[in-house]
């Protein structure tokens, strides 16, 4: 490790990107020098962070993490530690179990609410479910059961997942760094990489130009659509040739961080960049 790992996980008012909200949140920072530190707001033990969406929590995902409205009443909102929390993740890498698909990208979302642009490109994402799914295919409970022959008690609580994903990525860096298997198509998967960015590599999946993937690389390294009638279609010229696309866009149901990639390109674009 060259700069600092956080592995961290979300538990939220839903799984909409683009409007759910976080209810609860926990971080582990873990240092090039393999000290520990966790949560932004205390360095010292380990407990829940509880956030104030400000919106109801609906009853079904009560259900599945076990935070009510109750629970969250006077729990502090995102935007009143959002500063700090920036300033805990600067120059760290991420880590997570279906991060990259979802905690990364809903993160991002609540930053950009407070008008703090959270970029990613040039952070490491590590996903473990990806690294998991790869090599053996399974959930986080049985991840843990798989690797570590422990038990999960305490699933979809922010704490007991993070960290059981902790112990589930370690013992995957040193049980693949020497194993190869065939995949579906024949192809040779492993062994898994021993460094961070090789590793965050190794678990990626596509080659997102946005958080939720709206938009993707091409192998030209351009920025291609990747849904609707202009998918395919390098993205400056949708914006040469159908300015109106852009506008609805950007007034349409699509992610804060979406929106930013499809501006950030056309001001680069009128920029001549």
């Amino acid at each position: 490790m060259e700069r600092p790992l956080v592995f961290f996980d979300l538990e939220t008012t839903g799984t909409d990107v683009a409007k759910d909200r976080i209810v609860e949140m926990a971080f582990v920072k873990i240092m090039p020098d393999g000290q520990w530190h966790v949560r932004p707001d205390k360095e010292q033990g380990q407990g829940r962070l509880l956030i104030h969406p400000q919106m109801p929590i609906p009853v079904e995902s009560t259900a599945v993490h076990g935070v009510s409205d109750a629970d969250v009443a006077d729990a502090p909102t995102f935007e009143s530690m959002a500063a700090k929390l920036y300033r805990w993740l600067d120059g760290c890498d991420l880590a997570g179990f279906n991060s990259n698909r979802f905690d990364v990208p809903l993160l991002a979302e609540e930053f950009l609410r407070c008008n703090i642009a959270f970029k990613v490109d040039d952070r490491h994402l590590v996903d473990v479910q990806n690294i998991f799914h790869k090599m053996e295919q399974r959930p986080l409970r049985a991840a843990l059961k798989f690797y570590c022959d422990e038990d999960l008690d305490d699933a979809h609580e922010a704490l007991p997942d993070i960290l059981a994903t902790v112990k589930v990525f370690a013992r995957q860096v040193q049980l693949y760094k020497d194993h190869t298997i065939l995949d579906s198509r024949g192809e040779t998967v492993g062994p898994l990489p021993q460094d961070v960015p090789g590793i965050a590599e190794f678990g990626r999946r596509g080659r997102n130009a946005d958080l939720a993937g709206r938009f993707v690389y091409n192998d030209d390294d351009e920025v291609v659509f990747n849904f609707g009638k202009y998918r395919g279609v390098l993205l400056k010229d949708v914006l040469d040739r159908d300015p109106g696309y852009y506008g609805w866009m950007m007034n349409g149901d699509f992610p804060r961080y979406t929106k930013w990639v499809l501006q950030e390109t056309r001001d680069a674009l009128r920029a001549g960049k």
